[in-house]
């Protein structure tokens, strides 16, 4: 297997660009921005289904709002601040969305009937990397985070841990990753939160990872400043580890930032604050998937699932019939109707790594038949409803239905 550096496959297949001018920054191409969108819209549908609402925080906050949650001072070298004049107040970029998820919570008085809470978001977050750091996709200074954060009680946290536990296991193995470690991250020496309230979050955190039937080594010292947190690591092609989801249990920042909700006693309460990832950052996930899989992305995730090559210009028409039926179908096509050779459009479709091919011939319009051409060079003729069915199916089939 070719060591396949996911910059090189981001130019060949025109996903995506970096230059000078934008310096950890991603300029996404037509077909590298549709494959987000659809790596995106998979996580948004599960995540949905996990129980969580969507919702969308500014990018730009006041400093104090990170002084209060305790990021200034433990990120505030990394962080991209300016000055408003107008109001005379320092402003910052977000690093990270915790604390703008508290705001939401925070509108209006909660019940304990309305626990778990659960929010998602994919958030635009900027960090000041230093450049030698910088790496493509794997480390940026602009990147998205699927953030999710639950509000919940202590008796809710092994449910939820186990309700996400159960997402993270069929997420990654729909991507191809059926297999993964976990790690249990404990107090670091740098830290927000007393001892026994550590105490509490790592015990309630180990607890609800073994309920979860998880296996899981220890990271002493390795936990966030506030809590302790679960990594989800994978198994690349190469025998690589990846560090992608993290369930993280936090009871120090619904403190700093005044959570509360009215309890069964009505007496007005601390919630237990959870955090989740599944991918971690969007940017370095597609760059763990392109070079896992070589640039061949599995027929679901690929921007462009279809080339639909005609043979002269006389096939064209029934070509883009074709076409409409699988946009009708859902299925991502492309049109390749130029003054080329059938063998060179073939060639073509597998440099840009378009895992099917259909051939629309005389012969195809005829008979009302649709020609498929897999990327092991399998070919199979059906008729045009079951050509269409066939390639609706395959565009759907996640790894974990392969």
């Amino acid at each position: 297997m070719n060591d396949i550096d996911h910059r090189v496959s981001g130019n060949k297949l025109d996903l995506f660009h970096q230059q000078e001018e934008g310096a950890g920054m991603v300029f996404w191409h037509p077909r590298g921005w549709e494959l987000y969108r659809v790596l995106e819209d998979y996580v948004r549908a599960r995540m949905r289904r996990a129980g969580f609402r969507e919702i969308r925080t500014p990018q730009l906050l006041a400093r104090s709002l990170w002084e209060k949650s305790g990021h200034w001072e433990k990120f505030g070298a990394a962080m991209y601040s300016l000055a408003d004049a107008e109001e005379g107040r320092a402003l910052c970029l977000k690093p990270m969305s915790c604390p703008c998820h508290v705001q939401v919570f925070n509108q209006r008085v909660r019940s304990y009937r309305e626990l778990p809470v659960r929010y998602s978001e994919f958030g635009a977050c900027h960090r000041d990397e230093p450049s030698g750091s910088l790496e493509g996709l794997k480390r940026t200074r602009a990147f998205v985070q699927d953030d999710a954060h639950v509000f919940c009680t202590e008796a809710h946290i092994e449910a939820e841990v186990g309700r996400f536990c159960s997402l993270l296991r069929a997420v990654y193995a729909d991507l191809g990753f059926p297999d993964f470690k976990v790690a249990l991250a404990t107090r670091p020496a740098n830290r927000a939160g007393s001892d026994e309230t550590w105490d509490r979050a790592e015990d309630a955190l180990a607890n609800a990872a073994r309920a979860a039937g998880l296996q899981f080594d220890v990271l002493e010292g390795e936990g966030a400043f506030y809590g302790p947190k679960l990594e989800f690591h994978l198994t690349d092609s190469r025998a690589r580890s990846w560090q992608c989801g993290t369930i993280q249990l936090d009871f120090v920042l619904p403190e700093r930032l005044d959570a509360e909700f009215v309890s069964e006693r009505n007496e007005r309460e601390r919630p237990v604050m959870i955090h989740h990832a599944v991918l971690g950052s969007m940017e370095r996930f597609i760059a763990m998937l392109l070079e896992h899989h070589e640039g061949w992305l599995p027929v679901w995730l690929a921007p462009e699932q279809v080339v639909v090559a005609t043979i002269s210009d006389a096939n064209i028409a029934y070509a883009q019939e074709v076409m409409q039926a699988l946009d009708e179908a859902g299925v991502r096509s492309v049109l390749d109707s130029r003054p080329e050779r059938l063998e060179k459009k073939i060639v073509d479709a597998r440099e840009k790594q378009v895992p099917l091919l259909v051939v629309a011939g005389s012969r195809d319009e005829r008979d009302r038949t649709i020609s498929i051409r897999m990327r092991d060079g399998q070919q199979v003729t059906l008729s045009f409803a079951d050509g269409v069915g066939h390639l609706r199916l395959a565009a759907r089939q996640t790894c974990a239905h392969a």
